[in-house]
């Protein structure tokens, strides 16, 4: 994909990631709207998201993300980041579907590959700021935008110990951290820091849990009554999943909470069980160590689809 070409012979661009961004959606979309607003004049450029983490407030450009469509608004160019459904996009869905070109740009592997018109896929990357930096004039990155992309790396490789971290991801890291932002402070205030509200729901998640599969997974539910008594919002679920994922023994970890009438399932996965697999024939998707989806269905009911997908891993490996 030649991206100084779309972006040369195009005017009017929008960008936009899935519905609640987390850190890659946020740091690849805004990555985009900063490189193209400092370097292609000719471009009108506009971005739309959800509402972000708060955590992620410290991105320059983050104050200029709309977050309603206008249904009026016809674009040469629509980017969408880190994500390649339409049912991931569903707020500016149909502002995409209008647009004379449709690029993707993504790394998921339950990504298809004709989503656009142009789609730019490839399921071995760590993030999707890691091929957006592929498709970058390296001359044309500044620190704004350098702090975007570390954001997304970091975010997606759960601080560089995912498997899909290769050291191509740390020769980028390496060189976006030449423009001498406060990588620290990224690390600890957008990853590890969590609100007062976010330790409590932690903490009910983990006083909750309980094992399956003979203790080859774990898993843990939230209900709306617990989300009530803690106060927390749905960005202060987060952590939640990868907290159960580190517990000594399990190779499966499944994080069940309150979606907006449906539940929502998070799964992540150590060594050996592809989540993604199962998330996306559920209608959801994501990568193969960290995948999710919704659902309607009982509690009981998802524990248990979820417990013979992984008993036939356990047996394999067993």
């Amino acid at each position: 994909m030649n991206l100084d070409e779309i972006l040369k012979n195009n005017k009017n661009i929008a960008i936009t990631g899935h519905v609640r961004p987390d850190g890659d959606a946020t740091g690849s979309c805004l990555a985009l709207y900063r490189y193209i607003k400092n370097n292609y004049k000719n471009c009108k450029v506009e971005i739309y998201l959800e509402e972000t983490d708060p955590a992620f407030y410290y991105l320059r450009g983050i104050d200029e993300i709309k977050h309603e469509p206008d249904p009026f608004k016809d674009y040469d160019v629509f980017f969408v980041l880190d994500c390649a459904t339409s049912d991931r996009i569903k707020p500016f869905a149909s502002v995409f579907e209008g647009a004379k070109l449709k690029v993707c740009i993504d790394h998921h592997v339950s990504s298809d590959g004709d989503f656009a018109d142009l789609n730019e896929i490839d399921p071995l990357a760590s993030s999707t700021c890691e091929v957006l930096y592929r498709l970058l004039d390296k001359d044309k990155i500044n620190k704004d935008i350098a702090e975007c992309l570390y954001t997304g790396l970091v975010h997606d490789t759960g601080v560089f110990k995912y498997e899909s971290t290769s050291p191509e991801t740390m020769r980028i890291a390496a060189d976006l951290m030449e423009f001498g932002f406060d990588f620290t402070k990224i690390i600890d205030d957008s990853f590890y820091a969590r609100s007062f509200a976010a330790g409590k729901a932690l903490g009910i998640a983990l006083d909750k849990a309980e094992y399956f599969c003979d203790g080859y997974g774990i898993y843990s539910i939230l209900t709306p009554a617990d989300i009530q008594e803690t106060g927390a919002g749905k960005q202060d679920l987060g952590g939640v999943v990868e907290q159960l994922r580190l517990t000594g023994g399990a190779e499966l970890a499944v994080f069940i909470y309150p979606g907006e009438g449906e539940k929502k399932i998070s799964l992540r996965s150590k060594k050996e069980v592809d989540v993604a697999a199962f998330a996306k024939a559920h209608g959801g998707g994501g990568h193969i160590r960290a995948a999710g989806f919704s659902s309607y269905k009982g509690y009981n009911e998802i524990i248990s689809e979820i417990s013979a997908y992984a008993d036939k891993y356990r047996r394999k490996n067993s």
